[in-house]
């Protein structure tokens, strides 16, 4: 029993955010004081950006490119596979799902891999560790420009088609900060790795004020009326169906393509994870007020099913790996 409970303990960065979100519900911030922290968290998410792009490294990156074919269908199933099941849920709308939580299941969808999970999946599962790390940098890297240009391509008719002020937003806190990080890279680069421990806290602490502005501006709303429990219960199971289809697909895509199992390894966790660290900051960009509450909810969903999830799956992987060649 107590093996189960480990295998479901949640975790306590989600927890986190999931009493950040209650407290927005509870005392959320009204007036100026809400449009000063909104200003606030969108210099801090600009600065977000710059540590991204000074933490991914570049070369790293290049030097995996012998390793095409498993990078490409990486991207391949973050970039496209995704987007056409986040399509594919529109036929969920109005009868099993509304309108404004379909907006945040397609636009999970459309969101880059995580960087430091599917590295510690690979590497638990007995993975190719090195392509894990190139896969995820690359899916990081095109994120940063793909992710808004798939939103404003496909989130139309009021679920974050672009506008001159979003486009603006976008250059201006995402992709300047983040080409300068890259820029500054071997500058700024053994700095950020020595004080790595404190700036983690700031990234952390810089998405829970992101949570906290997105879910005030739903209670000073009055969004969160729209949700029932049966709702957030189609939500959970929604989630679980898309996370079920991408671990399914890219297991079968791997051997599809015949890569080692090693490889396959890798295109398991960065095809099937979404980045929450990249994805609540750019939904506070892309979506207004009140909008954005509802648009990262079934990100924080999904994020926890994925750890939970795949960290089973790696120990799996591991103990396959483990087992003598011929036994069952």
């Amino acid at each position: 029993m107590t093996r189960i409970l480990a295998r479901v303990r949640p975790d306590p960065y989600v927890v986190a955010l999931l009493l950040v979100a209650a407290a927005a519900a509870l005392a959320p911030v009204r007036g100026e004081p809400a449009h000063v922290l909104d200003q606030a968290v969108k210099a801090a998410i600009g600065f977000l950006f710059f540590l991204y792009g000074a933490r991914l490294s570049t070369t790293a990156a290049w030097d995996g490119l012998r390793k095409w074919k498993l990078h490409g269908t990486a991207l391949a199933t973050t970039f496209v596979l995704f987007p056409l099941l986040g399509l594919a849920c529109s036929v969920l709308v109005p009868a099993v799902l509304p309108q404004s939580l379909y907006a945040g299941v397609l636009f999970l969808c459309l969101l880059p891999s995580t960087v430091q999970s599917a590295i510690t999946f690979t590497s638990l599962a007995g993975g190719n560790v090195p392509a894990a790390i190139c896969g995820s940098s690359f899916s990081n890297l095109l994120g940063v420009l793909v992710t808004p240009l798939l939103v404003g391509l496909l989130m139309t008719g009021g679920n974050g088609g672009f506008s001159g002020q979003g486009a603006r937003d976008i250059v201006l806190l995402l992709l300047v900060p983040f080409c300068v990080g890259q820029v500054l890279r071997p500058v700024v680069g053994e700095c950020i790795r020595r004080h790595a421990k404190v700036l983690g806290l700031l990234d952390r602490g810089v998405i829970l004020a992101v949570v906290y502005v997105a879910f005030s501006g739903g209670t000073v709303s009055g969004v969160w009326q729209q949700l029932s429990p049966a709702g957030i219960g189609v939500l959970v199971v929604v989630d679980g169906a898309l996370l079920a289809a991408a671990l399914i697909g890219t297991a079968l895509l791997a051997r599809w393509c015949g890569f080692s199992r090693a490889d396959r390894v890798v295109l398991v966790f960065c095809g099937s994870n979404k980045s929450l660290a990249s994805g609540l900051p750019m939904a506070s960009v892309l979506f207004g007020g009140a909008e954005a509450g509802l648009v990262v909810l079934p990100l924080m969903i999904y994020h926890q099913m994925q750890l939970i999830g795949c960290a089973w799956l790696a120990r799996r992987f591991a103990r396959q790996a483990a087992e003598p060649v011929g036994v069952a």
